[in-house]
């Protein structure tokens, strides 16, 4: 994922975004542009939630006026309610809020690529499966393209419309959520998988959220 951003310079291969080659991009520039999630949220402790989401519009030297606007309408994105939640700090915020104040502030600047790395590993359950809806709903009101990094294979199958499985620094298999666990390249996935059991839990998630393939 660092690879993306160029906090990690790849030894060999290309990394592109919107057809452009990154390693050609000033690596500020690239970084302003493209969102980023983390699973410690890291947001600023001595700063209100609004400034921590006017970070980088800020950055690219937007107007107040329009800060203050972008920053409204992205609480009310993840559905916190301005109002409430403008002037907090971030110890005033529960975990799952906090990592909502995140996903704002990630795009903030209307990234062309949001990186996600295990962004909902560190709040519970109930929580997890809201921030996960919330996600697909930004996802479609904002036609971004999120790259995510999980361990949880439900997450994946919830959230993915493609799926890469890595093992040892090594991709086995690239393909659609449906073909994954139809069609897995090889026993490894398979057992990930667990073909038969999550294949009818695959179908009944995607119809419950709506989704259409």
């Amino acid at each position: 994922m660092r690879t993306v951003n160029r906090l990690v310079t790849p030894a060999s291969g290309t990394v592109t975004v919107g057809g452009r080659d990154v390693a050609s991009i000033e690596p500020t520039q690239l970084r302003r542009a493209t969102g980023y999630v983390i699973q410690a949220v890291g947001l600023f402790a001595h700063m209100t939630v609004a400034q921590n989401i006017a970070v980088v519009p800020e950055l690219l030297h937007w107007g107040r006026e329009r800060i203050a606007r972008r920053a409204d309408e992205l609480l009310e994105l993840v559905q916190l309610d301005p109002q409430r939640y403008r002037s907090r700090f971030p110890r005033e915020l529960s975990g799952g809020e906090q990592q909502r104040v995140g996903v704002a502030r990630a795009i903030a600047a209307e990234p062309q690529v949001l990186l996600m790395d295990e962004p909902f590993g560190a709040v519970d359950a109930i929580a997890r499966r809201s921030l996960q809806e919330e996600m697909l709903r930004i996802v479609r009101t904002l036609q971004t393209t999120v790259l995510f990094v999980t361990h949880d294979v439900e997450e994946a199958l919830r959230l993915a419309d493609r799926i890469a499985v890595m093992r040892d620094g090594k991709l086995l298999q690239y393909a659609a959520p449906d073909e994954m666990l139809r069609a897995p390249a090889n026993p490894y996935i398979a057992q990930l998988f667990a073909v038969n059991a999550d294949l009818r839990r695959y179908d009944t998630l995607r119809n419950a959220l709506g989704q259409e393939r």
